[in-house]
C-alpha cells in the first residue's frame, strides 16, 4: 500500500535501538538516517548537532535521558526507530517503546571485556521473544578478533549468535569486510565501501566461517542440511531467506559489525534491516492483537501542541477521529495524528499499518494501555528497573504549592519510573526514582519545563524505638482555675511485646474506678505519648494495660483522662530502659560472576548480614547474593555497587523488619534526629 510520503510499503516495520549506555545508539541511529537519505548531514552527539538527544537534559549528560523517535524511507519500504535509552537510571523510558517493536538492534562495543555489558538487554529480548540482532560499533577503533567478541556474547544470550561478517584487515586496522551470505568484499572508503575481490590472505577464513554459518542455519532447514551433507552449493536465495527466517522466529542472532560515526557498514545494516526485519503483522500476532488497535506506549506533555501520546498502531488503519474503546470500555476519540522526527511533528490524517505516531486529545488514556477498535488485546507485561532511589522534596517557594502539584503530575505521566509517595509520619513527600542520575534529571526538567524549583534532601530514616522492662506508672492530671477543673487519674501497666507486634491496649477496670466512657480517651493519651518517645521516635511493640485510677464527679472529663492517660505513658517509657530500632531491608543483589566478591565486600561494608549466594536462575556466569541490610546503609549503594561491576549489578530491597540498634550509632542517630516541624 502506499505510504503518506508515495513509497510503497506493507506497514511500518518498527526497529528499536537497545544496548549498554556509552554502545553508542544514537549515533547509529544518526548513520543509519543519514544513509537512508533521509538526513541531508551526518548528524553529530558529540558536538550537538544529532536529532536524537535533542533535550538540554540529554545535552548536558552527553547520552539519552529518553527515547528518541525517528522515521525514514529505504528502497521503498517505511521505517520507524525507537532509541531506548541505555543507562539504567533512564531505561524503562525505552521499556514500553521495545515491547512493540518488529526488531531490536543491540548495540555493542567491540572490546570482548566489555561483552558482558549487552547481557541485559539481550536476556530482555529473549524473554520477551522479540526478533533481535547485533551490531557492533566503532569497528574502526577494534584491536581484538571479531571471534573472540562472539565467544564473549555467546555466553549473554539465549540464542545461537550468527556471525554475517568477517573482517578485512591491513595491519592493526579493519578497513572492511566479507559479506558470508553473499560471498562479497568489500572496502571502506570514506562513508561508503566498495565492492572488491575477496584478498587471498582471508579466503580459508572466509570459507571456514561461511561453513559455520551455513551449519547453524542447516540446524533449521533439513533441505539445507542434505545440501551441505551432498557437498552441494546452497542456493544464495535460500541462505538469505533462512537468515530471515531465524531472525523473525528468534532462532538466531546475526551479527554484523561498522563504525556511526564513519558511517561504515550502515548499507549492509540497512539492507538486512530491509530483509529481515518481520513485518507488523508478525508483531501483531506476538501481541495478539486481531483488529485495528493502538498501544500508547509514552504520554509527552509539553510543546506547542501539548499533551500527546506517542503509540504504534497495529492490525490495520486508524484515522484522526476514530472512536477506540479502552480495556474498561471507556471511549477514547483520537485528536490530530503527528508523525515524529526526533523533536519535530507532521501532521498526518491517520496512522497506517505498524506506524508509530502521536495522537492529541486524548486525555482519558495513560501509558501502557490498548486502544481498540473492536476487541481490545491483552496488557503487555513489561519489566521496569527497581526504583531504588528517593528524595524528600518541598518547593523552594512556599507559594508554587500548587504548582509543584500540577507538574509533577505531569512528569509522572509522561516517566513509568517516577513514583511520588507521602510520607504523614515524617511529614514528607517523597519522589522515589530508579537512582541518583535519574531523580537528578527529573528535577531539572521540572525547573526548565515548569519554572519550579524544589528542594531536596535524603529521606527521614524511619527509626523506631520500643523498651526492654515492664513498668507500672501512674498518671494524674489536675487542674483548678475557676468553675469547673479538670481531674483524671490513670494508673498502667506498660511491657515490651515480641518484634513485630505492634500496639496493644487492654484494661482491668473493677468497681467502676474508671468509667468507660473515658476509657478510649486514656488509650488515645498513650497513642499520643507513643509518638514521640524518650528518644525522639514513634514507639513500637508494647502492650499497655489500664488496671486503676479514680475520677472526680464534677471535675473528670474526656479531655482530663487523655492527659493523664498521655502524662502516664510518657513517664512509663522513660523508666522502661527505651532503645533505638533501625529499619532492616531484606536485599538481593543480582551481579556477574567476576564481580561477586567486590559486591560481597561491598554489602558487608554496609553492615550487611549475608543470607545467602547462589548462581543466578537462568543465567550463565550471573549470581544471585540475598542478604540484610540497614535502610540507613542503602543510600549510595546503587551507584557503589555498579562501580564494582561494570555497571551490571543490580538489587531489589524491601523492608523486612525492625532490628535494635546500640552503641555510637545509636547515640549518633539520637544526636541526629529531625526535629518535629512548627
Amino acid at each position: 500500500m502506499p505510504h503518506a510520503n508515495g513509497v510503497n510499503s506493507n506497514g511500518t516495520r518498527v526497529i528499536a535501538l537497545v544496548g549498554p549506555a556509552g554502545a553508542g545508539k544514537t549515533s547509529v541511529a544518526e548513520a543509519i538516517l543519514h544513509a537512508a537519505g533521509a538526513t541531508d548531514r551526518h548528524g553529530s552527539v558529540g558536538n550537538g548537532t544529532s536529532i536524537g538527544d535533542s533535550s538540554p537534559e540529554s545535552r548536558a549528560r552527553g547520552g539519552s535521558t529518553e527515547l528518541n523517535l525517528y522515521n525514514f524511507d529505504y528502497l521503498g519500504d517505511h521505517f520507524a526507530l525507537i532509541d531506548c535509552p541505555g543507562s539504567v537510571g533512564f531505561a524503562a523510558d525505552g521499556a514500553r517503546g521495545l515491547a512493540v517493536a518488529d526488531l531490536a538492534i543491540v548495540i555493542v562495543d567491540p572490546d570482548p571485556a566489555r561483552a558482558p555489558l549487552a547481557a541485559p538487554a539481550l536476556r530482555a529480548l529473549d524473554e520477551q521473544g522479540i526478533p533481535h540482532l547485533i551490531f557492533v560499533n566503532r569497528i574502526d577503533q577494534a584491536h581484538g578478533r571479531i571471534r573472540d567478541l562472539l565467544s564473549s556474547l555467546q555466553p549473554v544470550s539465549v540464542s545461537p549468535l550468527i556471525a554475517r561478517q568477517i573482517p578485512i584487515r591491513e595491519g592493526d586496522q579493519i578497513t572492511g569486510f566479507v559479506d558470508l551470505a553473499l560471498e562479497r568484499a568489500f572496502h571502506y572508503n570514506g562513508k561508503d565501501s566498495e565492492q572488491i575481490d575477496i584478498p587471498g590472505e582471508i579466503q580459508d577464513r572466509e570459507h571456514e566461517a561461511r561453513n559455520q554459518m551455513l551449519e547453524q542455519l542447516a540446524d533449521h532447514d533439513d533441505e539445507l542440511l542434505e545440501q551441505l551433507l551432498m557437498d552441494q552449493t546452497p542456493d544464495q536465495q535460500r541462505i538469505l531467506q533462512d537468515l530471515a527466517r531465524e531472525t523473525g522466529e528468534s532462532l538466531g542472532v546475526p551479527v554484523l559489525f561498522g563504525s556511526a560515526e564513519s558511517g561504515w557498514g550502515m548499507g549492509r545494516l540497512l539492507k538486512a534491516l530491509r530483509h529481515e526485519t518481520p513485518g507488523p503483522e508478525s508483531t501483531a500476532a506476538r501481541l495478539e492483537v486481531s483488529d485495528p488497535s493502538l498501544y500508547i506506549f509514552k504520554i509527552h506533555n509539553g510543546g506547542t501542541i501539548g499533551r500527546l501520546a506517542l503509540a504504534r498502531a497495529l492490525g490495520g488503519r486508524i484515522g484522526e477521529g476514530s472512536d477506540l474503546r479502552t480495556r474498561t470500555g471507556e471511549h477514547a476519540r483520537l485528536g490530530a495524528i503527528f508523525r515524529v522526527q526526533g523533536d519535530k511533528t507532521q501532521k498526518v490524517t491517520e496512522a497506517q499499518n505498524g506506524d508509530i505516531v502521536a495522537v492529541a486529545k486524548i486525555d482519558n488514556v495513560k501509558a501502557g494501555e490498548w486502544l481498540g477498535s473492536a476487541t481490545v488485546p491483552p496488557p503487555l507485561d513489561v519489566q521496569y528497573p527497581s526504583l531504588n532511589c528517593a528524595l524528600a522534596i518541598e518547593p523552594a517557594d512556599r507559594k508554587d504549592d500548587v504548582k509543584l502539584s500540577g507538574a509533577l503530575h505531569r512528569l509522572l505521566e509522561e516517566d513509568a519510573a517516577l513514583i511520588l509517595e507521602q510520607d504523614e509520619g515524617a511529614h514528607e513527600m517523597r519522589l522515589r526514582g530508579i537512582n541518583d542520575e535519574h531523580l537528578k534529571t527529573v528535577l531539572a526538567r521540572l525547573k526548565r519545563r515548569y519554572g519550579v524549583e524544589v528542594k531536596s534532601r535524603a529521606p527521614t530514616i524511619g527509626y523506631r524505638e520500643s523498651i526492654r522492662k515492664p513498668v507500672t506508672q501512674k498518671g494524674r492530671h489536675k487542674k483548678q482555675s475557676g468553675g469547673h477543673g479538670q481531674f483524671g487519674d490513670v494508673i498502667i501497666e506498660v511491657k515490651p511485646l515480641p518484634r513485630g507486634s505492634g500496639f496493644q491496649f487492654g484494661e482491668r477496670i473493677t468497681g467502676g474506678a474508671i468509667p468507660k466512657q473515658w476509657i478510649p480517651a486514656v488509650e488515645e493519651g498513650v497513642r499520643q505519648a507513643m509518638q514521640k518517645g524518650p528518644l525522639g521516635f514513634e514507639v513500637v511493640d508494647v502492650a499497655v494495660t489500664l488496671v486503676d485510677g479514680s475520677y472526680h464527679s464534677v471535675d473528670s472529663s474526656e479531655l482530663a483522662f487523655r492527659l493523664a492517660g498521655r502524662l502516664a505513658m510518657s513517664e512509663a517509657l522513660s523508666a522502661a530502659t527505651p532503645h533505638l530500632l533501625e529499619p532492616m531491608h531484606k536485599v538481593s543483589v543480582v551481579c556477574p560472576s567476576s564481580a561477586t566478591s567486590r559486591v560481597s565486600s561491598a554489602v558487608a561494608s554496609r553492615r550487611g548480614q549475608m543470607l545467602g549466594m547462589a548462581p543466578r536462575d537462568g543465567w550463565t556466569g550471573w549470581d544471585r547474593i540475598d542478604a540484610i541490610i540497614p535502610e540507613a546503609e542503602l543510600s549510595g549503594m546503587e551507584a557503589e555497587l555498579r562501580s564494582q561491576s561494570q555497571g551490571l549489578a543490580t538489587y531489589e530491597a524491601e523492608f523486612d523488619h525492625l532490628a535494635e540498634l546500640n552503641g555510637p550509632l545509636a547515640d549518633k542517630v539520637v544526636q541526629q534526629r529531625v526535629p518535629e516541624p512548627a
